[in-house]
């Protein structure tokens, strides 16, 4: 195992619990080494600091994954994956839920790794180029601890890059254990059934992060109009649907996201002919809706953190205020705006200065009453602020 000696500041962030090394002028300094190598992180004094994963060709050069030496094998694998079954098990509130995740890497001791179930199926991601020499002996453990019937490997995200350039291929995952799964699967959160499509690992159909701010939407639904923008598959809209609301308009510029979540409806026995799916760009949508007169009392958006239309452009930064801008009309008095980004690099605090921009543009006011994130299966370590990227909010309007 090579030595590597940090700097000062890599120092203080390792004692305080921060499992990542950023590239700076002491890892320049570094042996040379391979992605996947298991290095002994070093003070000054070449004391043993933690045992890490190399990743010489990244930004984060190393991801410490014990404090002691250790060697990736099967033993500690297992003890890793149990752990985090113990967590969700105890601690995770899955009752009728087979879509969640497993395994949220730093939340779990496995930085750089994630794996999320669907029924019987896990797809497993490697954030780093350092995993993939270890991702046999993982799927041993896995198939151990959880006995699966397939293991899906998603792609990264320059790998899809590679994939479509050579391709135009939508299949972002990958069978490496076991045989496909049917397409679609059908899956099951808080109760409610969703269809999922595990070839598409970018966005297999349901965000599992959301989980218990759907919860939230039921329980607040029904009798209600609910709006859902950037709707996806309907995932929101069925659970709003489900708990009773009155009517759920969903929008979204996909006609394939909006056909699943007909689909969605159908499979929990909610009639879509009783409710309204909007093609098209939510802007634009939001417009028509304002000269048309139309008011709801939940308005819900869950954007993605960038997304481009031929009408516009959205990115969270600056977009959430415009976003909250125009949909303030359509909301009445006293009803619930419900907004989520899951935008890494905002926090909470600037996201909330983004909603109080938009309502100010707005001339209304909003007044918060709710403010949730990722639910109990993304653990966060205290140490890693960055892992703590989900951000949730209800606000009523005055």
């Amino acid at each position: 195992m090579k030595s590597c000696q940090v700097g000062p500041d890599t120092l203080r962030m390792l004692q305080l619990g921060h499992p990542w090394v950023i590239a700076d002028r002491y890892t320049k300094q570094w042996p040379a080494g391979k992605a996947g190598e298991l290095i002994s992180l070093q003070d000054q004094q070449q004391r043993h600091l933690a045992t890490a994963l190399y990743d010489p060709q990244s930004r984060i050069v190393a991801r410490v994954l014990d404090r002691r030496k250790i060697t990736i094998d099967s033993s500690w694998l297992e003890k890793k994956l149990r752990s985090a079954e113990l967590l969700r098990r105890q601690h995770a509130l899955l009752d009728e839920t087979d879509a969640y995740r497993l395994v949220n890497g730093e939340g779990d001791g496995l930085p750089g790794i994630t794996v999320d179930r669907y029924g019987d199926y896990l797809m497993v991601q490697l954030y780093s180029e350092a995993w993939d020499r270890h991702l046999s002996v993982l799927n041993t453990a896995l198939q151990t601890v959880f006995k699966p019937a397939a293991i899906y490997r998603k792609l990264r995200p320059q790998e899809t890059r590679q994939l479509e350039a050579k391709s135009r291929s939508k299949e972002y995952s990958r069978v490496v254990v076991g045989e496909a799964a049917a397409v679609p699967l059908q899956v099951q959160e808080n109760g409610l059934n969703y269809l999922v499509d595990l070839r598409e690992g970018l966005n297999t159909g349901i965000f599992p992060d959301q989980r218990r701010n759907r919860r939230e939407l039921m329980s607040r639904a029904a009798g209600k109009r609910v709006l859902n923008l950037f709707a996806f598959t309907g995932a929101f809209s069925v659970a709003a649907a489900a708990a009773g609301a009155k009517k759920v308009t969903s929008i979204d510029v996909s006609q394939k996201y909006l056909d699943i979540a007909r689909e969605n409806f159908s499979i929990n026995r909610l009639n879509p002919k009783r409710h309204q799916f909007i093609v098209g760009d939510v802007f634009a949508e939001l417009k028509r809706l304002r000269e048309a007169g139309q008011r709801f009392d939940i308005i819900l958006f869950d954007p993605p953190s960038f997304s481009t239309t031929k009408k516009s452009r959205f990115s969270t930064h600056g977009g959430t205020a415009k976003l909250v801008a125009e949909t303030l009309p359509l909301l009445e008095s006293g009803g619930l705006l419900m907004s989520s980004s899951n935008h890494q690099k905002v926090s909470m605090d600037d996201y909330l200065k983004e909603l109080r921009r938009g309502s100010l543009q707005a001339g209304g006011e909003l007044r918060t009453i709710f403010v949730g994130g990722q639910p109990e299966d993304f653990p966060c370590p205290v140490t890693f602020p960055e892992g703590r990227y989900l951000k949730f909010v209800i606000s009523s309007k005055l």
